[in-house]
Parts: structure tokens; sequence; C-alpha cells
């Protein structure tokens, strides 16, 4: 494969790539490069906004290049201050351990287990003495720190910065120091971090490492970024049913840009869906593709073609229609006052009046429960034959 063959691969889709130059003398070596992605498991779950970039390392390592899924159970503890606009509270050493363990697990459902190294920023953190910490504090100058949006942000707008929260960008810069990476990738939020870590090897006389940063992945409701907390995701370990269900929530729009950062078809095969599309294609066909393709992936083929089955019969047979108005209410709201506000009852005693017919359904189901707990996620609710509304509770 030439140069730039294989630069058109590992490009596509990225947001940048800083300096692009040094990555093209890094590549004309002809050798493995050592590529790192840092996550810190804040949470139990991956959902496919991680996934983002964590395929991107399967593009590289896949191009014959050296693996590294770093897992920040050190700045795990720190929190990542990063498009924060409070401190974020800091993690105990029993969360981020466990979380750890599963994010290990999950990983290796796109990474080769045997082509991947997997490290603890832990091994270094964790032995550095007091003085050594405060040595590192010194090759960054406050005024650089507030350089950073968000810090600056707070800083403008009276809100506290913890001292801690300077180390942060500090301690994952410094990772890139311990593993010595060619290659560090990472959200685009992340860039100011990233940037950290070149400076750090340059004052050590080492090769710096070229950033590569993906976009940020948009939620099922199109607007803000993916989050377990805003209740807009697709999480990696969900059922094939729940995946399914979720990718076909998605506005048609919002499908090619799914398309684009998830899927492992050629941009070419991608660019010939939308022309079928434009010809009066239903979309729809084009999210089957998409759900049975992330679905397989994460589960198997068997299980895609199952959820697609199950969806047509939970669904399309119900006519419901792809396009229908999309609201997102807070966590705890009431049915009939979602109901209401959602448009599809003029008032509350009506939507109990439906409910009690009989004439209410979520997600294809009836609904028996006037008081029923609504969970975080997307759902569809439907009043009578005709009035539909997608709504996510977060």
């Amino acid at each position: 494969m030439t140069i730039d063959e294989t630069l058109a691969i590992i490009q596509r889709g990225a947001d940048e790539i800083l300096p692009l130059e040094e990555l093209k003398k890094k590549l004309e070596k002809n050798k493995p490069l050592r590529v790192k992605l840092g996550m810190d498991p804040t949470a139990p779950d991956l959902h496919l906004g991680h996934t983002v970039v964590i395929n991107k390392m399967k593009q590289l390592q896949d191009l014959g290049h050296e693996i590294i899924f770093l897992i920040g159970d050190f700045t795990g503890m720190i929190g990542d201050p990063t498009g924060k606009n409070v401190t974020r509270k800091p993690l105990t050493k029993a969360d981020v351990l466990e979380n750890a363990k599963s994010y290990e697990d999950q990983v290796f459902k796109i990474l080769d287990k045997d082509k991947t190294r997997i490290a603890f920023n832990s091994e270094w953190m964790g032995k550095m003495s007091s003085a050594e910490m405060i040595s590192l504090a010194s090759r960054q100058t406050v005024a650089r720190m507030l350089e950073r949006d968000d810090f600056s942000k707070r800083y403008k707008g009276g809100q506290a910065i913890s001292i801690h929260e300077f180390l942060y960008p500090l301690v994952q810069g410094y990772d890139s120091v311990a593993l010595r990476a060619d290659i560090e990738l990472g959200g685009s939020d992340q860039k100011f971090n990233l940037l950290v870590g070149r400076e750090l090897q340059k004052q050590t006389n080492m090769e710096p490492q070229v950033i590569l940063t993906m976009p940020i992945l948009e939620g099922l409701d199109g607007v803000q970024k993916m989050s377990k907390s805003l209740g807009n995701y697709i999480g990696i370990d969900e059922d094939p049913d729940s995946m399914f269900g979720k990718i076909m929530s998605i506005s048609d729009d919002l499908m090619w840009r799914y398309l684009e950062l998830l899927s492992f078809e050629s941009l070419e095969t991608i660019e010939s869906w939308k022309k079928e599309v434009e010809d009066g294609e239903n979309p729809r066909n084009v999210k089957f593709r998409l759900a049975e393709e992330i679905i397989t992936r994460f589960h198997d083929k068997d299980q895609a073609l199952k959820a697609q089955q199950n969806f047509i019969d939970r669904f399309a047979k119900n006519q419901i229609p792809d396009e229908m108005d999309e609201f997102t209410f807070s966590k705890g709201i009431k049915v009939a006052n979602l109901l209401k506000d959602s448009n599809l009852v003029s008032s509350t005693s009506e939507a109990f009046r439906m409910i009690k017919q009989g004439a209410v359904k979520v997600d294809g189901e009836k609904l028996t429960d006037k008081d029923l707990a609504l969970d975080e996620g997307t759902l569809v609710f439907q009043v009578g034959k005709r009035k539909f509304a997608r709504v996510t509770i977060s």
C-alpha cells in the first residue's frame, strides 16, 4: 500500500491530524508506529460515541501498527475537566478498577486482543514521588493552561477551577512520554491535552507524537454529544433489539453522519446509497444496513437479522412512520403530562382516558399503567392509529 493510500484510510472521518507532514515522515520510515489511545474508566459501559476513535485505532491496527489502549486508572481519580463548567467529582479507586475491567472486556469487541497492549497509567504515575510531580507541574504555566477554552470560560465567568484540574493535561501528556507514543488519538475536545503530550515529549528530547482527533458523535437526538447521562446513547453491550430500535430512531440526516463515523463500508458504497435515496429509495433501508453492521460487530449476524425481523414485526406491521415529531423530557415526568406536552392528547384527563381504553402504545406495546416510571432512553409513543412522537427521557 502506498503512503497516499494509507493516509486516505487514516484521514477518513478524522477531524484533524497535527502535523500532517510529520505523520507522512513517520509512515515513510516503513516501520510500525506506536499508537496510543487513553480513556478514563468513568462509567462501566462504552457506547457508540466512544467507538468512533476506537474504530480508527482498529484501522491503524489493521495497517500493522502497534496499538496501546491506555486505561486512565490514575487520571480517572483526578477527573477530566474537559468541557466541564464545574469541577468534576473524582472517582474512587474501587469505581475506577471496576469500570476498567469492564472496558477491557468491551474494547476487544473491536480491537484484536492478541495485537493490543492494555496499559494503566498508574503503572508510572502511582510510583511518581511528590518532588517528581512538582517537577512535572513546573513544565507548564498558568497562562498556558488558561488558553484552554473551558478553563478560560470558567475563569472569566468567575467559576472555580481547582488546582488539581491543571494537573490533568500534564498527567495525560506525561503518559505519552512514558509510552513513547508516535501517534495519540482522541476526540476533538481533547486537542489541548494531546498538544501537551507533544510539548512534554519535546522537552525530553523525544520525537513528538502526531495528534489525530476524531469528531464527537451526536446522540440519538442529533444535537448533544452521545452521553449516557443524557440518555441519548447506544451502549455496545445493549441487547440487539434495543440497539436496532435505537438506530432506527435516528433522523434521516443523522443516519449519514453515523455511517461516516461508525461504518466500515467504503465511502464509495455510502455515496452510492445516498444516490439511491435521492432517487427515491426509502432511507429506512439504509438504516437497516447500518443497524445490521453495528449489531453484527458487537453480537453476530444471526442476532442482527433476528433483531431486524423483530423490528419489522413490531413496528412496520403497526405502520409506525419513519418521521415523527421529537421531544425531550426530564426523567420523572408523568406519562399523562408527557402525552399532553408531546401534542398526542389535548389534556391529561384525555391521556388517562386513552390509556384506560388501551389506545396508547410505547414502542409498539400497549400501555396499561398510567403511573409508569419512565427510564432514560428514547421511546416511540403512539396514541390511536395516527398520532406518534419520538421521546427522549434524560
